[in-house]
C-alpha cells in the first residue's frame, strides 16, 4: 500500500491540531468585525466632511440673507430712497436736519484707496515674482520668500498706525497738499498689506510653468529676459490673474487701515491726497458710534454692506471668468 505524504492537506490521515477549527472560525469573524468597523469608520468621516462642506454653505447663505433682509428693512423706511441711495451724490446720515444716503461717495472712496494700492502691488508684486522664479538663486529664494510672507501676517491695525505714523509724514515730505488723512497714505499701506499675496500667488504660478518651454525658448537662443517675459509670463497669465484679482479684492474689504488712515469725510474725489471714507470704514463708526440699533443709521451699513458683498461678488465671477479663458493645460 502506498501512503500519501505526511504533509499533504488532502490526505485523509493527516491529523488534525485540536482546536484548529474554532482558531480558523475565529480568524473569519474577526475580518468580518474589521470590515463592518472600518466601514462604519468611513461613513463617520464621510459624514463629518459632509457636515463642515455643508456648514460653509449655510454660512455663506446665512450671510447674504442677514445682508438682504436688513437692505430691504433700510429702503422700507421713510427717510429712505432706493433712487437716492444708487444715485445720490451726498452722503450725511449723522449730521444735518436732512439725511442723505448716496452710496457713490463711499463708493469713489474705496475705489480711490483700491486703485492706488492695486498701481503699487500688482506691479512690484509680478516683478518680484519673475525675480524669484526666474532670476534668484535657490539660497536667496529661501530668504526672500518667506521674509515677503511675513507681511501677511502683521496684523492690519499696524498697518494703520504705519500709514499715519511713517507714510503720512513722508507724503507731506513731497507736498503741502496732504494732510493728517488722505487716500494715498491709507492706499499705500494697502498695498504694502496685499503685496504678499501678489508676489506669493505668482510666483506660484510662474514656476508651475513646465521646464520644457524654457528649454525650447532657450534652444532657439532667446535670453533670459526673453524667456521671462514672452513665455513664462503668457503662460502663466491665469495665474497671475488670479492673484491680482485676490488681492484687489482683499483691498476692497479692508477695514482698519482705512478707517485710521484714509479719514472719515465721505465725498467724491479722485485726488489722493484728499481726505476719503471707503464703506467698510463707514461700517466701523457707525457700529462703534452711538447710532441706535434700531435707527436708519444702523440699518444703512447693512446697505453699505451689501453692495460691498455685490462688489466683491462680482469680481470674483469676473476672475472666475477669466481664469477659464486663459487657463493653459500642459503635459
Amino acid at each position: 500500500m502506498t501512503s500519501l505524504p505526511a504533509g499533504n492537506p488532502t490526505s485523509p490521515f493527516q491529523p488534525t491540531r485540536p482546536g484548529s477549527s474554532l482558531l480558523a472560525a475565529s480568524v473569519r469573524r474577526g475580518r468580518a468585525r474589521s470590515v463592518v468597523a472600518r466601514t462604519r469608520t468611513e461613513r463617520v468621516i464621510r459624514g463629518g466632511l459632509l457636515v463642515a462642506a455643508l456648514l460653509s454653505i449655510v454660512t455663506t447663505f446665512s450671510i447674504i440673507a442677514i445682508l438682504l433682509i436688513e437692505t430691504i428693512g433700510f429702503f422700507r423706511m421713510p427717510e429712505a430712497s432706493f433712487l437716492d441711495f444708487f444715485f445720490g451724490t451726498e452722503w450725511s446720515p449723522l449730521l444735518g436736519a436732512q439725511k442723505h444716503f448716496g452710496i457713490w461717495p463711499l463708493v469713489t472712496g474705496t475705489l480711490l484707496v483700491t486703485v492706488v494700492a492695486a498701481t503699487f502691488a500688482l506691479p512690484v508684486g509680478l516683478i518680484t515674482a519673475i525675480y524669484l522664479s526666474e532670476y534668484a538663486r535657490p539660497r536667496v529664494r529661501a530668504v526672500l520668500k518667506p521674509v515677503l510672507e511675513i507681511l501677511a501676517g502683521v496684523p492690519t491695525v499696524v498697518y494703520g498706525f504705519f500709514a499715519l505714523s511713517v507714510i503720512t509724514p513722508g507724503l507731506q515730505l513731497f507736498s503741502d497738499k496732504f494732510g493728517n488723512y488722505n487716500a494715498m497714505s491709507a492706499g499705500l499701506a494697502v498695498g504694502i498689506m496685499i503685496l504678499p499675496i501678489v508676489c506669493s500667488l505668482s510666483e506660484d504660478a510662474l514656476r508651475a510653468v513646465p521646464k520644457s518651454l524654457r528649454e525650447g525658448a532657450y534652444a532657439l537662443g532667446s535670453t533670459r529676459f526673453d524667456v521671462s517675459i514672452r513665455v513664462v509670463v503668457p503662460a502663466a497669465l491665469s495665474g497671475i490673474v488670479a492673484a491680482f484679482l485676490l488681492a484687489i479684492t482683499r483691498a476692497i474689504g479692508e477695514t482698519m487701515i482705512v478707517a485710521l488712515a484714509a479719514g472719515g469725510l465721505p465725498r467724491i474725489t479722485w485726488k489722493p491726497w484728499d481726505e476719503t471714507q471707503t464703506m467698510t470704514a463707514y461700517m466701523v463708526q457707525i457700529f462703534l458710534g452711538d447710532a441706535p440699533a434700531a435707527g436708519i443709521e444702523y440699518k444703512s451699513s447693512y446697505a453699505v454692506a451689501f453692495v460691498l458683498f455685490v462688489m466683491t461678488m462680482m469680481m470674483t465671477l469676473i476672475g472666475n471668468a477669466v481664469l477659464r479663458r486663459f487657463r493653459e493645460e500642459y503635459d
